[in-house]
């Protein structure tokens, strides 16, 4: 669990967090989101003691850092923007100095050193120096010294950062795990599409503080926004006839023809999609294809903005 309780950051005059409250629960993936400079990378730093911050509370899986920071730090899994790192050791030395602080036991530790360096794709790099790896390399490395220690609490700030396609995919997968394992997870990244598919909720912040946050479904429903609904018919139904059938349904809204298709903006549930689609057959409407497209986390991080800042 991760607890933090009326966060506020300050650098000298610049207040950079302000007033922040969140919660994170063993399994949860949080995903923060918000422009340069609107407070993501100050509150993983607060919550990790990377930074002090100037005043909250913050709790990692019931420990108070302020109190115990020590047992706190090695419930912490912190992967920061710019990750440190010594140029001069092996990647097996890297990831064994990590463990060792984490006070993972020495009997095995070699064993999970070569199978956290075989998860990341770097099992074939072990007795190659950190200086010698490429970018990505350098963060997938990183990535597997965050998360070889089995902290409870997980922060990561811009963890795809420099990673290609295939490892973005393997570090959704291994992020999965540990959430599935208990761990509470907070990611910020500038790639919405990928926290659409990774975090089971979302936060967007703006100048310090979160000005929305909850689940992707939920922050939708508050926001007031729709489904789309696409139809595509077949045979010798038309999009306009498909149109027409729409027009003046409760559930659906501004039904429009575009190229060869109805488009709409649908406002109900699973269930009421498919009695719809079972009305369209009973109307005599031959249907290629009947989707529901929901609105991207990217369409909603925009609209967010443009609310806030207007």
């Amino acid at each position: 669990m991760i607890s933090v309780k009326s966060l506020r950051v300050d650098y000298d005059t610049v207040t950079a967090v302000e007033d922040l409250d969140l919660e994170v629960a063993p399994g949860e993936i949080f995903g923060l989101l918000g422009p340069n400079g609107a407070g993501k990378t100050s509150t993983i730093k607060a919550i990790a003691r990377a930074i002090e911050p100037t005043y909250g509370e913050i709790r990692i899986d019931g420990v108070d850092p302020d109190v115990h920071p020590e047992e706190a730090w090695r419930r912490i899994g912190y992967m920061p923007d710019l990750p440190p790192l010594y140029p001069d050791l092996t990647v097996r030395q890297y990831l064994d100095v990590f463990a060792a602080a984490h006070l993972v036991a020495r009997p095995g530790r070699a064993d999970r050193v070569r199978d956290w360096a075989a998860r990341v794709d770097l099992e074939k790099k072990l007795d190659t120096r950190v200086s010698e790896l490429s970018r990505g390399m350098k963060q997938r490395l990183v990535l597997a010294k965050t998360l070889l220690p089995e902290p409870k609490a997980l922060l990561l700030d811009e963890p795809a950062s420099g990673m290609d396609p295939i490892a973005r995919v393997e570090m959704r997968r291994l992020l999965h795990e540990a959430a599935a394992n208990g761990a509470a997870v907070v990611i910020s990244s500038h790639i919405l599409s990928e926290l659409d598919e990774l975090c089971t909720a979302v936060g967007v912040m703006e100048k310090g503080r979160m000005v929305v946050s909850g689940s992707i479904a939920d922050i939708r429903r508050r926001l007031e926004t729709g489904v789309r609904l696409r139809i595509r018919p077949a045979g010798a139904t038309s999009a306009e006839a498909v149109a027409a059938f729409l027009e003046g349904n409760p559930l659906v809204s501004g039904p429009a023809v575009a190229a060869g298709q109805c488009l709409a903006e649908f406002h109900g549930t699973e269930d009421q999609a498919a009695e719809l689609l079972s009305a369209l057959a009973g109307g005599g409407l031959t249907v290629a294809e009947f989707a529901l497209e929901h609105e991207s986390l990217e369409s909603l991080f925009m609209r967010i903005g443009a609310r806030e800042t207007s």
